[in-house]
């Protein structure tokens, strides 16, 4: 069960991290740390605005390989599906975030900090929706809940 791998003291200190950088970003470039902000504007960049935003990409791409290193059981990917559903579903995700005006860590983390109704909602959303899809994935591929 993965309540019986939770570590809260790794999570705590992963959350206090998340906490400084988000401010951090937001009073050094004036720009929110939503992921799928900072990505979608490596796809259509704008003069200036690209140094910052491919930093950040490499900077979580090579905490990811230190990781891996590191503490490899942490990072471990344990996903069965094939490089097909893998592509298909980052496409859809992608789709989402550009639906729903950002993602998780841009609505839920720098969203919510700063009172946005609209990131209420769209944290909500993403949160029973993902709710829903695994519970039903869960029930329709013969899994326990």
């Amino acid at each position: 069960m993965a309540w019986q791998t939770f570590t809260p003291l790794s999570a705590l200190a992963g959350g206090a991290i998340i906490g400084l950088a988000v401010p951090f970003l937001l009073l050094m470039t004036g720009r929110v740390a939503g992921i799928s902000g900072i990505v979608g504007g490596l796809l259509s960049p704008t003069p200036g605005d690209v140094a910052w935003r491919v930093a950040f990409v490499v900077g979580l791409a090579i905490v990811g390989v230190a990781a891996s290193f590191t503490a490899p059981e942490l990072v471990a990917a344990s996903s069965t599906r094939g490089p097909l559903a893998m592509l298909v579903a980052g496409l859809v995700v992608g789709f989402g975030t550009r639906l729903g005006n950002g993602c998780t860590s841009g609505h839920g983390v720098c969203g919510l900090s700063r009172g946005s109704i609209r990131s209420l909602v769209a944290t909500v959303t993403f949160m029973t929706t993902g709710i829903v899809t695994v519970t039903a994935v869960r029930i329709f591929a013969g899994g326990s809940l």
